[in-house]
């Protein structure tokens, strides 16, 4: 079953938050998805017309069935946050490879940690696996991705974030419409107004739904009256995530896609998300499992070349899409994806990717990274990834070094540091 049309993707919803994709997180240069910020970051100013608009909103959430006690309890405490207007104001996509992006959400820290969590609570995720037909490893996955399995579920004050959000107006009937919802799950009592953190811009909990996607998906598991996806025990959030992935169409026993070799010549034209063909039209043009083998019959199917014809490549089927509905990203599916994959006892990708457009690799950036640290800049824990603090701790170094100040990592700058 699809979830309901009304419902905007949680894709479209995130690119409208500026949440969607890798959020600046301690050490300069290593991001993550999920939220960064804190309330330190986030805290209210005075603000007349915000207060004005608060007033006004009122009899707006009054007609739409939210009591007087429960304005009073959570916009009373609503304050004006500027560091999310500046958060909004500035949410461009960062524009990272897929190499990069599966380089930041499935580490191998990340793969070890959500081991030991997957055994933590092994009998919860074989429950919800067992009654919203959503493999454990893949709802394990996507609790990954989105907060580091419950460490980084954010802090902010939902209702400010969000009244902030409408009183700005960029988007303000969407986020009105989000603060409503908002008001309604505390109206019903799943949670209360202190406790009802979350991102910036409104994600909550510990797989980040926004407050109409938690109207619709979220699951009292336990049947104690409350569906709690900010709990310390993450039993509902883990259950709310397999009933969003069985309404958007999962379909149990069947993997989300697989890694592929492509054969020689292979025409990467044919290549493309919804460009289905049948798996043994496929297999009569050569492609293998990266594994070895043809690839099994899971339905029509599509090839992904995400990198490039020299980079991985994958065949993926109709859980592709169920993951989408979540965060409609290629790169977001194929982390989750792998990552659930790496959860389940797989192995790291067997395709390599192509240098980046200055000839490094992955190592190469990684070692550029640890020299820098190493002479005295410091670009926190190696991984490759070439973020803000890597350019500040490379511009340092030009700039002490006599260099043009470029804030690049090529590789006449690793060759320098090698001596």
């Amino acid at each position: 079953m699809q979830p309901p049309a009304p419902l905007p993707s949680r894709r479209a919803v995130l690119l409208m938050l500026g949440a969607s994709t890798l959020s600046a997180c301690g050490g300069g240069s290593r991001f993550t998805t999920g939220p960064a910020a804190t309330t330190t970051t986030y805290r209210p100013v005075d603000n007349p017309a915000f207060d004005a608009w608060i007033a006004a909103f009122r009899g707006r959430a009054a007609s739409a069935g939210i009591s007087g006690s429960t304005l009073d309890a959570a916009l009373g405490r609503a304050g004006f946050l500027p560091g999310v207007i500046e958060r909004d104001r500035n949410q461009a996509e960062v524009d990272r490879s897929l190499q990069d992006y599966l380089a930041l959400t499935v580490d191998d820290e990340r793969v070890s940690v959500g081991r030991a969590k997957m055994r933590q609570h092994a009998a919860v995720l074989a429950e919800v696996e067992a009654r919203f037909g959503v493999e454990k490893h893949v709802v394990a996955a996507i609790w990954g991705v989105e907060s580091r399995y419950g460490a980084r579920m954010g802090d902010i004050p939902v209702i400010s974030a969000l009244a902030t959000l409408a009183f700005d107006g960029r988007r303000g009937q969407f986020f009105e419409q989000q603060l409503i919802a908002a008001l309604r799950i505390l109206q019903n009592g799943d949670i209360t107004v202190d406790r009802m953190t979350g991102s910036w811009a409104g994600a909550m909990g510990h797989t980040q739904f926004i407050p109409t996607s938690y109207e619709a998906y979220a699951v009292d598991f336990r049947g104690d009256g409350r569906r709690d996806i900010w709990s310390e025990d993450p039993t509902d959030g883990l259950a709310s995530t397999a009933s969003y992935l069985k309404n958007a169409g999962w379909q149990r026993g069947r993997p989300w896609g697989l890694e592929v070799t492509l054969p020689s010549g292979f025409n990467t034209g044919q290549a493309g998300r919804g460009r289905n063909r049948s798996v043994a039209e496929w297999n009569g043009q050569g492609v293998r499992l990266a594994s070895g083998g043809s690839i099994p019959d899971h339905g029509p199917a599509s090839i992904l070349v995400p990198a490039g014809a020299s980079g991985p490549a994958f065949v993926i089927f109709r859980n592709f899409g169920a993951i989408a509905r979540y965060n409609n990203s290629e790169k977001y599916v194929i982390a989750v994806g792998h990552l659930s994959d790496r959860l389940n006892g797989g192995g790291p990708l067997r395709g390599s990717f192509p240098p980046d457009a200055q000839g490094l690799s992955l190592a190469d950036r990684k070692e550029l990274q640890g020299r820098l640290t190493v002479a005295g800049y410091d670009t926190g824990t190696p991984d490759g990834v070439i973020g803000n603090g890597t350019r500040d701790a490379i511009r340092a170094y030009e700039a002490a070094n006599g260099l043009p100040v470029t804030g690049e990592a090529t590789l006449a700058l690793l060759q320098r540091l090698r001596g």
